[in-house]
């Protein structure tokens, strides 16, 4: 039985971890509390690259705008048309804020809609962790010879976490978002592989605030998680991290760059 001292901090970690907001891509919260790996390629420096080169840019899913404010700023201009779609009401208000002084409109679209812009609108579509990707609708949107660039999360991405809170899964679940699934779909919306490429990467969470946090943010990790419905495995993970130090995963990301046809 776990002292008073203990149990204190335990639930002193669970409301902490439960009263961050978890609106936007800023993941700063975790600085001192969890880790990631970052994948080789540098996604937002690349992306910065290709804003720098294009007439017409679109952001699918941005979040809070974080990653593409980066991106507009590191590529030093803004192309003539740039906007981005969000469908979480407080990610869209984040992002209006973040983006409009940048001249970038912002669009509030839900995630399974048909994007709201006419056919070859857009050179440029980017994504950063986009929860699906409607390849139909990204070929539709993109003029011929225009690029899709985009960083995927990839199959089984902390699946250590995943099995702590849910067990074993399906085996089909694991395989879900692989490139190669992915990039057979894209081109059979039409576009052309240019290049692909997959990493796994190091977590490590070092308390269960982070944990909370993380599960909270990132919803379709335990989709039914709450502090009180999963409060014994996050016990039992709190002591475990107490007991042998930071909990280990491994996400998954992959670098997609496809082509429409001329």
């Amino acid at each position: 039985m776990p002292d008073d001292k203990q149990t204190h901090s335990f639930e002193e970690l669970l409301a902490e971890g439960a009263a961050v907001p978890t609106d936007g891509w800023d993941f700063s919260w975790f600085e001192g509390r969890a880790t990631e790996a970052r994948p080789s390629w540098g996604y937002a420096t690349a992306m910065a690259g290709r804003l720098a080169d294009a007439g017409a840019a679109l952001d699918i899913q941005t979040g809070g705008g974080e990653v593409l404010d980066f991106a507009l700023a590191r590529a030093g201009r803004r192309p003539p048309l740039t906007a981005a779609t969000e469908g979480w009401p407080p990610n869209v208000a984040r992002a209006t804020a973040l983006l409009r002084p940048r001249g970038v409109a912002v669009v509030a679209s839900p995630e399974d809609a048909p994007l709201p812009f006419a056919d070859g609108t857009f050179d440029l579509v980017v994504s950063r962790h986009p929860v699906r990707a409607h390849w139909d609708e990204i070929a539709r949107v993109l003029r011929p010879g225009g690029t899709y660039f985009a960083q995927h999360v990839g199959p089984a991405s902390a699946y250590e976490l995943v099995e702590f809170f849910l067990g074993p899964q399906p085996e089909e679940q694991l395989r879900a978002r692989h490139p190669d699934r992915e990039r057979r779909a894209a081109e059979a919306a039409g576009l052309e592989t240019v290049d692909v490429r997959a990493e796994r990467l190091r977590m490590e969470f070092h308390d269960i605030a982070a944990v909370v946090h993380f599960l909270r943010k990132v919803i379709w990790m335990v989709p039914d998680f709450t502090v009180e419905a999963y409060r014994p495995r996050l016990r039992a993970l709190h002591e475990r991290i107490e007991a042998e130090g930071a909990f280990v995963a491994h996400s998954s990301r992959h670098l997609l760059e496809l082509r429409k046809g001329e």
